[in-house]
């Protein structure tokens, strides 16, 4: 005969015996849907920059210098201020002063921003990332809806949480991540490539007097803005440029264009990459239909040649704030 207590006992084992069966059930399901869920995007390391670097990434840098007080031109070029700027700014966190920007000066260097911050030159370093990874927006230094909606979208992208804060981590994803477009955002060559009358080599050719670019095209040629920026209207039938339209690029650069027949843009108009802003002519000083383009560097004419032929060619363009002054390739 089995007594109370054997029974009670087998009952119990057998209690114990359910309860742990469910238990693995429950964690196996659980496993499962975790193992579901996508996996946050693994973050990329910090760029190593350091003198002789062009690029956003650079412009990014000098604009978050400023932020922090330095002394810095955003120029998009890692020259010898650029490294005395970031020397200082290390020597002031306690960080090895080696004037290489790594993962450490990072870190200390990115400033949080969101809509409505008003710390412009940290939201100047985060547009030129963006536009690093082709969005079309103003680095204007202000955080508005276009920010916001890029911010939104790459952030999706990335699968990054927290709204459209900007934090370290999304930073790092910006800063760490191969680019979307060319250095200093999206550029597009300037007329049809067919249109060019005397062929690719012709790009090359100096202008005859100072740094500039004549290309020979019939008269009517669409013209369209290499960048983002926006329009000026400038020169007159009895000038030098004849009927002119300078774009006043996000890039810092100014891009003019002369000779023109006719212009499709208004004053003050904002426009994008590959946008028509007018028609090729024959108007001001000009011996025959062409257009005239040149680029202006903080006032001062720099060759155009490398741009035009890399976007001629399709290739990522050299940054502009890189292009030399004198000795344009001939």
């Amino acid at each position: 005969m089995v007594s109370a207590s054997t029974t009670f006992a087998r009952r119990s084992s057998r209690h114990r015996s359910t309860r742990a069966a469910f238990t693995t059930i429950i964690t196996i399901l659980l496993l499962g849907l975790l193992s579901a869920v996508p996996a946050h995007a693994a973050v990329p390391d910090w760029p190593l920059l350091q003198k002789g670097a062009t690029g956003n990434n650079v412009a990014s840098l000098q604009f978050l210098l400023r932020q922090q007080g330095g002394s810095v031109t955003a120029n998009a070029d890692f020259d010898a201020r650029t490294k005395s700027a970031v020397i200082s700014y290390q020597q002031s966190q306690g960080l090895a002063a080696d004037g290489i920007v790594g993962p450490a000066t990072w870190s200390r260097l990115v400033v949080s921003v969101a809509p409505g911050s008003t710390q412009a030159n940290a939201v100047r370093a985060l547009q030129f990332q963006l536009r690093k990874h082709g969005y079309a927006i103003a680095a204007d230094g202000v955080f508005g809806e276009g920010t916001s909606a890029a911010v939104q979208d790459y952030k999706t992208q990335h699968r990054l949480t927290g709204g459209t804060t900007v934090g370290p981590t999304t930073w790092q994803h910006l800063l760490g991540s191969p680019p979307g477009s060319g250095a200093m955002g999206t550029y597009a060559f300037i007329i049809p490539r067919t249109a060019v009358h005397d062929g690719r080599e012709s790009l090359l050719w100096p202008h005859h007097d100072y740094p500039a670019s004549d290309i020979a095209v019939e008269t009517g040629t669409p013209a369209y803005a290499i960048t983002s920026g926006t329009a000026r209207l400038n020169g007159g039938l009895d000038e030098s440029c004849g009927l002119g339209v300078a774009i006043d690029g996000d890039d810092g650069v100014i891009y003019q264009y002369c000779h023109l027949d006719s212009r499709s843009v208004s004053d003050g108009t904002r426009v994008a990459a590959g946008q028509l802003v007018a028609h090729t002519g024959n108007t001001g000083n000009s011996t025959g239909p062409h257009l005239h383009f040149g680029i202006f560097r903080q006032g001062v004419s720099v060759c155009p040649q490398q741009l035009l032929i890399a976007l001629y060619d399709g290739l990522t363009p050299p940054s502009p704030w890189t292009l030399p002054a004198s000795g344009c390739t001939s």
